[in-house]
């Protein structure tokens, strides 16, 4: 097993090498063109042998396959299109996913929410939270995205562009009855993600209305089979990182390298976005609900940190329930809240939604008027709740919202090369967020700072 130093130089020296001969051909002539070809390869090299034989982990692989698609369509263009298949394969693998997963996970999550009776007024409160923040998010990656515009004059081929669909408008008694389902394997089958969401949430209600012992037969099964889809998920990540690799090399070769132009910009708008939503958004609840800002800022700093280098939520949750009690939020509250706002309060992530969404859309050159916006906002907020235990759940919606709104899927294909550097912020949001939350519901229910910790216990 080799020492963290050398796994640490492996990584610096494949960027370091990586970027100088990106910029030795980008000012150099044809002279240094195979000198800086040659770094850049010795560059991709170790930082795949640092993500697949030093971290093993997800994400680190996903990252070396961005900087391994960007060299392959670089300078392999013809390897690049010939290699297209994998994305498409990882697609249409990701599609099986969306409808099951989340008709499952929301019944779930909402049936085995009968202890919102007893809890009675910390249920309400915390739902109602979750959706004006959630809500908020996803407005303000809105506005974000619209005046950005990262994804106007991204051109793709011709042949994929002249698939495209438009989105028929639709006046609101047609979207009224387009929400609900008339037959649910329809639905599953023609990708109607919204009609599927409809259906649970009834179903769920109306099974959290159901005496326990006769409810608990088929949450069990709804159980069973969203850890089956779990478990199902991440065999088809396996293949992630051969599918971003496959898609951003794809898209080089076709498009051309002011691709990543218009990727970085969307990388950027994102994370002011973020920095914007803590901000303006999340600092003014926290300071209305009296919530001690420097006290909260250091206890949320370890949950929020490890959230950003795993990329996972569930890997922070521990340490963000022993901060929070820590911080004077009760076991109580803290056993009711942080869990709902797995499923519920998912700030980062609606927040990255929204402008995903504007960005295929305006790919796709498909102009969405301000009433399919908000239609497409509807559709976010029902889809995003029960998937909060998928990795990269995000993928999953977009893809099932652009089904929804009758939207090409290649522009998504785009967002594959940078969704691991996106993933690491809008997780840490999601966690920060449900931190807060929990300190927020404990305020409001005059629980705050009422009952000694024993953090230990966690």
């Amino acid at each position: 097993m080799a020492s963290k130093p050398a796994e640490r130089f492996v990584a610096l020296a494949g960027v370091l090498l990586f970027l100088s001969g990106a910029v030795m051909n980008a000012h150099a002539g044809s002279t240094l063109h195979h000198a800086g070809l040659l770094l850049r390869v010795a560059g991709t090299l170790l930082l795949v042998l640092w993500a697949g034989w030093y971290r093993r982990t997800l994400t680190p692989m996903i990252l070396a396959g961005m900087v391994a698609g960007v060299e392959v369509g670089l300078d392999a263009p013809s390897v690049a299109l010939g290699a297209h298949f994998v994305s498409d394969i990882f697609l249409r693998l990701v599609k099986t996913i969306v409808a099951p997963l989340i008709l499952v996970t929301l019944i779930n999550g909402i049936a085995a929410h009968d202890d919102l009776k007893s809890v009675g007024r910390m249920g309400w409160k915390s739902l109602l939270y979750f959706e004006v923040l959630t809500t908020v998010a996803l407005v303000l990656g809105l506005i974000a995205a619209n005046l950005s515009k990262a994804g106007v004059g991204l051109v793709l081929p011709a042949d994929l562009a002249g698939s495209m669909s438009t989105v028929p408008p639709l006046h609101w008694q047609e979207f009224l009855v387009h929400v609900f389902p008339e037959n649910l394997a329809k639905s599953i089958a023609e990708g109607q993600v919204l009609q599927v969401a409809v259906f649970a949430v009834l179903f769920g209600i109306a099974l959290a209305m159901l005496p326990k012992q006769k409810a608990a037969p088929l949450l069990q099964l709804t159980q069973s089979i969203s850890e089956a889809m779990f478990r199902f998920t991440n065999i088809v990540m396996y293949l992630a990182p051969l599918a971003v690799a496959s898609a951003i090399a794809y898209t080089i070769a076709r498009v051309g390298p002011g691709v990543l132009v218009h990727l970085g910009k969307l990388l950027v708008v994102f994370y002011a976005t973020a920095v914007v939503f803590l901000v303006g958004v999340l600092l003014p609840v926290a300071a209305l609900a009296r919530v001690p800002l420097r006290r909260f800022l250091r206890h949320v700093s370890a949950p929020a940190a490890i959230a950003f280098a795993t990329a996972a939520s569930e890997a922070a949750l521990p340490r963000a329930m022993e901060e929070m009690e820590l911080l004077g939020v009760p076991r109580r509250v803290l056993a009711f809240v942080i869990p709902a706002g797995y499923s519920f309060n998912l700030d980062g992530s609606t927040l990255y939604l929204a402008m995903a969404m504007i960005f295929v859309a305006q790919v796709a050159n498909v102009p969405l008027g301000w009433g399919q916006q908000v239609f497409m906002l509807g559709t976010l907020m029902l889809a995003s709740k029960g998937v909060a235990g998928v990795p990269r759940a995000v993928l999953v919606v977009v893809l099932a919202t652009a089904s929804t709104l009758r939207l090409p899927s290649e522009p998504i294909l785009v967002l594959l090369g940078i969704d691991a550097l996106m993933d690491m912020g809008r997780t840490a949001i999601n966690v920060i967020g449900n931190c807060l939350a929990s300190a927020v519901i404990a305020r409001w229910e005059g629980l705050f700072e009422t009952e000694p910790s024993d953090s230990a216990l966690w």
